[in-house]
């Protein structure tokens, strides 16, 4: 199976004229064969926009994965659905939940899907919900809830599910999609709340393979320590990490680090960016 992949949310953009960025992320997903798959659906601002200008027909999508329930990577599902129709919804069971970042200073904002399960449902979602890794499609995996167990990769801060403080969120309903092409396999990730690593590992733990040819997506390495990216660093070489295009919370420090680390493998995943499988 061949597949193009596309960026149509992102923090920034690339060189299509037209396009937008907002703080979010998306990824149009096209196989050689069967409908065309999106990963993520941004803030809800940009979707719809960038793929009209980058001449892409959501409806055509059938099938809408949503890697966690923050406003960043679901907030476009509700317009999707407005515009472009019913779609099958995958995610985890907790992507509901009641999400909340806490400043220092106290103050307390929601980062939750913006939208209801019931209002989403009533626009056209139907949702299919669970926290195992599982074929989506031929060769289309969901990674399901990804293991905790690298010592280094410690999650986000501030992010709770109450206002009170008293309710940490680790952000369990986070997952990524894996692709099986004749390259390798590729990984697609949202924020990778879990942990690079800890992801990566898992991917081949379940799948039985590490040739992992391509990473895209948010790596969360913007909110991390120094020894968190050094550590990832050497992981992506010693699984032999062919391409890694991230973006979104990956941060500018992290991939300044990144890119002078591993200058081959490096790119940035603007909105309009493709990789061809």
């Amino acid at each position: 199976m061949n597949y193009r992949l596309t960026v149509l949310c992102e923090n920034s953009v690339g060189p299509i004229s037209g396009t937008l960025g907002e703080h979010g992320f998306s990824v149009l997903i096209v196989p050689s064969e069967g409908a065309p798959l999106l990963f993520d659906t941004g803030q809800g601002l940009t979707l719809l926009h960038n793929a009209r200008r980058m001449n892409k027909d959501l409806s055509r999508v059938q099938k809408v994965i949503l890697s966690h329930g923050h406003y960043d990577h679901a907030g476009g599902l509700l317009p999707l659905l407005r515009e472009c129709g019913p779609k099958q919804v995958y995610g985890h069971p907790g992507i509901f939940k009641p999400r909340n970042r806490i400043k220092d200073t106290g103050e307390c904002y929601p980062i939750g899907i913006p939208a209801s399960r019931a209002e989403l449902e009533a626009a056209g979602a139907t949702f299919d919900l669970s926290k195992d890794f599982r074929e989506i499609a031929p060769g289309i995996y969901l990674t399901g809830e990804v293991p905790r167990v690298t010592d280094f990769e410690t999650g986000d801060q501030g992010l709770y599910c109450d206002c009170t403080g008293q309710e940490l969120d680790i952000t369990p309903d986070d997952q990524s999609l894996v692709l099986e092409t004749d390259k390798g396999l590729v990984v697609i990730l949202g924020c990778c709340h879990a942990g690079l690593v800890n992801t990566l590992e898992h991917v081949a733990y379940m799948t039985g393979r590490r040739d992992i040819f391509a990473v895209i997506g948010g790596t969360h390495l913007g909110f991390c320590s120094q020894e968190q990216i050094e550590k990832t660093v050497a992981a992506i070489r010693a699984l032999g990490v062919t391409k890694l295009a991230a973006g979104h919370c990956t941060g500018f420090a992290a991939s300044a680090r990144l890119s002078r680390e591993l200058p081959r493998e490096f790119q940035v995943a603007l909105v309009g960016y493709t990789l061809e499988l």
